[in-house]
């Protein structure tokens, strides 16, 4: 038997490898340091964690939800982005749920472009966002992200023959890899060269509440016309430690949210309403645990940031997500690097080029262990001269 032509056009699974080799380093008995990791190393806040408890001991919650959600999660979204961030959405026509934000970033080339069409990505940009592409039998396009315009895609230098092809367009702010942020005139230029070239814009807002120096990275929907032509994705897995409960949304255009809803219903057949009752806990209970976070992600980032000073590591500061974009030392590739670490040091960083040719010179840096071993592994690296 051999797998279909849409599983071997897939890219390899750039986190599964990554993950494999730290853990193949783990099982030797090294005292690993996984900065190449991106899973939230604190625990979802207790509050989260009863309203599960109670909401699985409710027999009512051991069948089946509707296929597209529970009237309380979809609310608790809407309650969410209008607190957040100003925005409205209809419950109804403009919520679709998620079992994890990736699923709905994979499903949706499925759902709304067609053979001849392309997906225009950011590169670097989390690799995931490919999978989709092969699955769909639809090309892909790419949008270099330079340091010189912080990261932000230049439309200006798109090709027309790109513009032309291109159904759907992805973004992600803040952002994975790079820890950019985009600001509202941004997005308001992205909805204008969304208009123009006919072309639906999908907004992935995993970091959204990860912001330093005080900033609040502002909502793609906070720009004028934006639910016209696009949807937001959104997941509890960041802002509330939430990870493994696999649970997010998508709010925004009512068309591509009935494509994602109708897809979904026939491949899916609901979340858990435990689940559902928990998240819709985290979005409108207690919000002092993000702010905390946020709080202990900014320590950290600081951290980094003198550490890597101290030993001559030229690094720019993330302004948003707990990642941070480093440069490889002179007479590495990123790949080398990354086995030059783990080798010496006993420390895992993700390679940039896994996230894109653009990626190229640069190593991924989590802010997922704590301060100490930040402190540890930059000692380690220095150790190694090579600044």
């Amino acid at each position: 038997m051999e797998f279909s032509n849409r599983l071997q056009q897939l890219p390899e699974q750039f986190f599964s490898s990554l993950a494999a080799q730290t853990a193949r380093a783990l099982a030797e008995g090294r005292d690993v340091i996984n900065l190449g990791q991106g899973n939230p190393d604190q625990p979802t806040a207790p509050h989260i964690v009863k309203a599960m408890q109670e909401a699985v001991a409710d027999p009512k919650n051991h069948k089946y939800s509707p296929f597209r959600g529970i009237p309380e999660m979809r609310q608790a979204a809407v309650d969410f982005y209008q607190r957040e961030y100003g925005v409205e959405i209809d419950p109804d026509l403009e919520v679709a749920l998620l079992a994890g934000t990736k699923v709905g970033l994979v499903e949706l080339p499925l759902a709304f472009l067609n053979p001849g069409q392309s997906l225009l990505l950011p590169d670097p940009g989390y690799p995931d966002y490919m999978s989709g592409a092969p699955l769909a039998g639809i090309d892909m396009d790419l949008m270099e992200l330079k340091a010189d315009n912080n990261y932000l895609p230049d439309y200006s230098k798109l090709e027309q023959s790109v513009r032309d092809r291109a159904g759907m367009m992805y973004l992600n702010y803040p952002n994975n890899p790079t820890g950019a942020v985009a600001t509202k005139e941004f997005f308001d230029e992205t909805v204008e060269f969304a208009r123009a070239n006919n072309l639906a814009v999908v907004h992935d807002f995993a970091y959204g509440a990860i912001g330093y120096d005080g900033v609040k990275p502002p909502s793609f929907l906070q720009s004028e016309g934006a639910k016209d032509i696009g949807i937001e994705m959104y997941t509890l897995s960041k802002t509330y430690n939430m990870a493994g409960w696999r649970i997010g949304f998508a709010v925004g255009n009512s068309k591509m949210i009935e494509a994602l809803n109708l897809i979904q219903d026939h491949l899916f057949a609901g979340l858990s309403p435990a689940l559902q009752l928990a998240a819709a806990e985290a979005l409108s209970g207690d919000q002092s645990c993000v702010a905390d976070l946020v709080e202990t992600y900014e320590k950290r980032r600081q951290v980094l940031i003198d550490e890597c000073a101290r030993i001559g590591w030229n690094i720019k500061a993330p302004k948003g997500s707990f990642f941070a974009w480093l440069p490889v030392p002179e007479g590495f590739t990123s790949m080398e690097f990354v086995n030059h670490l783990l080798k010496h040091t006993d420390i895992s960083v993700a390679a940039g080029s896994g996230f894109g040719e653009s990626g190229e010179g640069f190593v991924r840096v989590g802010l997922l262990v704590d301060e100490e071993r930040i402190i540890e592994a930059i000692r380690r690296i220095e150790k190694l001269d090579l600044f």
